[in-house]
């Protein structure tokens, strides 16, 4: 199999430094628990984020989880995040490789409006708003830092009908983070991929992301 180029480091220098920190992480993870082949590397790639090797461990996956990513991927999917640090952490090149656009709203003025009248938060009521625009469906929904927003795709899904193809829940906090999560991990008919527990983060999310977006280029040279 040809080597990725767009989802690559672009310098051989960085390219190098990479794979060479994958090599590490492989070598010290330790046992990969039930891991497949095309989940390791995304998992992979966080311990790599993050240097914590916890999320060989944390890390869990809806059975479909990998195969809805990458079709979603490869279909020019939108990605919906809950914060704008999602989306300037992707990279344009690979999202564009793939007709992919990114979404957030968190901090537009109606939304921030809305959560004042109501008595919500903004997460909330970005994750309506992307609802109403008919952005959510399809899409690889990812929220890496707050979980009220993690909640209301799940009461979308549950209440609306709303399918997205894929939930990245990846919150970090001591508030209904945790627990965003153990209910995410109770949807069956939709993906996911989450990190049990308090530790999460938007860095965990685009790492996941990036993940997705390398698998799907090396599927494309298969």
């Amino acid at each position: 199999m040809k080597q990725n180029i767009v989802t690559e480091q672009m310098t051989k220098a960085g390219q190098a430094i990479e794979h060479s920190s994958f090599a590490i992480v492989d070598a010290e993870a330790g046992e990969r628990g039930n891991y497949t082949e095309e989940q390791w590397p995304l998992v992979r790639r966080m311990i790599h984020a993050t240097a914590d090797f916890e999320f060989n461990g944390l890390t869990e996956f809806h059975p479909h989880a990998m195969q809805a990513g990458l079709a979603a991927i490869a279909a020019g999917a939108s990605i919906v995040a809950d914060v704008e640090m999602i989306c300037v952490g992707l990279s344009k090149p690979r999202l564009s490789h793939f007709s992919v656009q990114t979404h957030q709203f968190i901090s537009d003025e109606d939304v921030i409006r809305d959560a004042k009248s109501e008595g919500t938060t903004r997460a909330v009521q970005a994750m309506r708003k992307a609802h109403a625009k008919g952005l959510l469906h399809g899409a690889i929904v990812g929220v890496g830092n707050a979980p009220t927003a993690l909640l209301e795709v799940i009461r979308l899904i549950k209440d609306e009908g709303l399918k997205p193809a894929l939930i990245v829940g990846m919150p970090v906090g001591f508030v209904s983070a945790e627990e965003s999560k153990d209910a995410v991990a109770e949807l069956t008919e939709t993906p996911w991929v989450i990190t049990r527990g308090r530790k999460g983060g938007s860095t965990l999310v685009v790492s996941a992301i990036h993940a997705m977006l390398a698998l799907a280029e090396a599927r494309e040279k298969t």
